[in-house]
């Protein structure tokens, strides 16, 4: 007799609601979103309990391939039958699959590789697709190799299978390919380091596993390109939290989250989280749990003990132990912001032109003529709970060169976007910056215009001549301290705001803060293509509206004024 799927499903909704099963905000609001579905139908589609179950039967003939349970079949857990569920049960009016895009985000040991190829195995072979051409992607073939050669295994351990699906294993020595001849159909390992030219796939099922180390957006791109010519593709997207905010995971976890809260609709993009919430003691067990839905399964609890102690006694550990256990995204060295504070502070549909009338000040940072340049804009206002708020917004120049070979992979996503300005040729126009400040002055109420005079002689001359008050900031720890302290406490204390500018966020998690022995804090980033010219100038811009006539937030009971 078959297992309730549905009825397993659905319980693990109720459970999570319930709090009786510990969930992050964002598995919440994913079993929330089908629980409402079940109950009105978004239009032109209907959940088929078929469908829904005859991925999860698939899977769970296949056998586990390591460790202690090698040879046994798979058995789901709930959170992994309500993902499969939810993922293949709904359909439209032409029977075709609702969701084309899966995100999944989980910690480590959480059995993603064995349910991604199961996933693959099933659209390879059960999914009514003739002609299926599905692929492992990863950006080296030894990674993308990690879930094909599970697939390879599953099917040895279960000969009978191969033998329904008329499938076989090319290349004995080293498998690169299982084929299904009664349709036709092919699953092998795509990566970046094969070469070659990728266009041109026809796409029904790509799997990328671990997309956090996907340092450029091509592999990903060739797969949601090539599903065009599909009617019920799927890219099934699974990774732990990583360290590049710039990179395609954390664009793909942002889109997530957006649709989670209503941000974004989006019908046919499926996301969900795993992880801890921002008030939650990462060092206690109910975060443990919380984050790892197969805690006490595969996630073994004295192990995760072990490392959670590494990780309270070494700095050195804790990164890795909140990115890789609990899925907490934060900076491969120690970050000097907590970015789950600074997400916080994000109001979406902000922009400067809410502030026409409040004071503003400016921070121009040019560094070279073919990096990052940047303005900050910042703002200030008291609110109704009678403190002072401050609202940062950034602009952001590249030449276009740069932008097309650049490291990272965002920007060229972030220019069509118009979140960066491409410049034309090699080099940035320091021209075309003048006239924005200028434009920027004219429109809003600029107190000062900062600076730091590397590179930027010429300009702020033209500048101070054109009428604006320009005050040179030296990046120097004596210019640098209070407002770094200032800015981490108005974060700590959300009163300062931004309007999620994904450039802006990267660039505050590449933050790194050097303490002299005097504790001042100077800011700095690890490697040369972690930039942080955004928030150098916003700094700058805090060091004088501190100051500026207004009383400094941080003492609130002696109001200080700088006349």
């Amino acid at each position: 007799m078959d297992s309730d799927y549905i009825g397993q499903a659905n319980q693990y909704i109720e459970d999570v609601l319930a709090d009786k099963v510990p969930a992050c905000v964002y598995v919440k609001q994913c079993v929330e979103r089908q629980q409402q579905d079940l109950l009105k139908p978004p239009a032109g589609y209907h959940f088929d309990t078929d469908r829904a179950e005859r991925v999860c039967r698939f899977i769970e003939k296949l056998p586990h391939v390591k460790g202690e349970l090698r040879g046994t079949s798979i058995k789901l857990e709930p959170w992994q039958l309500f993902i499969l569920t939810t993922c293949f049960g709904w359909i439209d009016k032409d029977g075709y699959r609702r969701f084309k895009t899966m995100y999944v985000e989980v910690p480590r040991k959480n059995a993603k590789s064995t349910l991604s190829s199961g996933v693959a195995l099933y659209c390879l072979f059960a999914d009514g697709e003739g002609g299926a051409e599905c692929y492992s992607a990863a950006t080296t073939r030894d990674q993308a190799a990690i879930v094909f050669n599970d697939a390879v295994e599953m099917l040895k351990l279960t000969p009978d299978l191969g033998e329904y699906f008329n499938a076989e294993i090319m290349g004995k020595a080293k498998p690169h390919t299982i084929v299904s001849t009664s349709t036709n159909s092919a699953f092998k390992p795509l990566s970046r380091d094969q070469g070659g030219n990728h266009d041109g796939l026809n796409i029904h099922c790509g799997v990328i596993d671990e997309l956090h180390a996907h340092k450029y957006r091509d592999i990903f791109d060739v797969l949601e390109t090539g599903t065009g010519a599909r009617r019920q593709p799927v890219l099934w997207l699974i990774s732990t939290a990583g360290f590049n905010r710039a990179g395609i995971c954390f664009e793909q976890r942002t889109y997530a989250r957006k649709i989670l809260d209503h941000t974004h609709a989006d019908e046919q993009y499926f996301g969900i989280i795993y992880t801890i919430d921002e008030c939650d003691d990462w060092t206690k067990k109910e975060s443990w749990i919380k984050a790892n839905p197969n805690y006490g399964i595969s996630v073994n609890p004295q192990d995760i003990e072990r490392l959670a102690l590494k990780a309270e006694n070494l700095p050195s550990a804790t990164n890795n132990f909140l990115t890789k256990r609990l899925n907490v995204w934060v900076n491969a060295g120690t970050a000097w912001l907590d970015m789950r504070k600074w997400e916080s502070c994000g109001i979406d549909g902000i922009t400067p032109e809410d502030f026409i009338d409040e004071p503003c000040w400016l921070g121009l940072d040019l560094a070279s003529r073919d990096d990052i340049a940047a303005l900050a804009q910042l703002f200030k206002r008291r609110e109704d709970d009678g403190k002072i708020h401050y609202y940062l917004f950034g602009k952001y120049w590249l030449p276009e060169n740069t932008i097309s070979n650049a490291r990272n992979s965002q920007y060229s996503g972030w220019a069509s976007q118009g979140i960066i300005e491409a410049t034309e040729g090699n080099i940035i126009d320091f021209d075309f910056i003048e006239d924005e400040v200028n434009r920027v002055a004219m429109e809003f109420n600029v107190v000062e215009c900062c600076y730091d005079p590397y590179q930027a002689t010429q300009i702020s001359t033209h500048l101070s001549e054109a009428g604006l008050t320009m005050v040179e900031v030296g990046a120097t720890v004596a210019n640098f301290s209070e407002p770094m302290k200032e800015l981490e406490a108005l974060i700590l204390d959300g009163r300062l705001h931004h309007n999620n500018d994904p450039c802006l966020a990267w660039q505050a998690s590449n933050v790194v803060a050097h303490v002299d022995v005097k504790e001042n804090i100077f800011p700095r980033k690890e490697l040369p293509q972690n930039k942080i010219d955004g928030i150098i100038a916003g700094i700058m811009a805090l060091n004088r509206a501190m100051f500026q006539g207004v009383k400094v937030s941080t003492y609130e009971e002696n109001e200080l004024f700088i006349l």
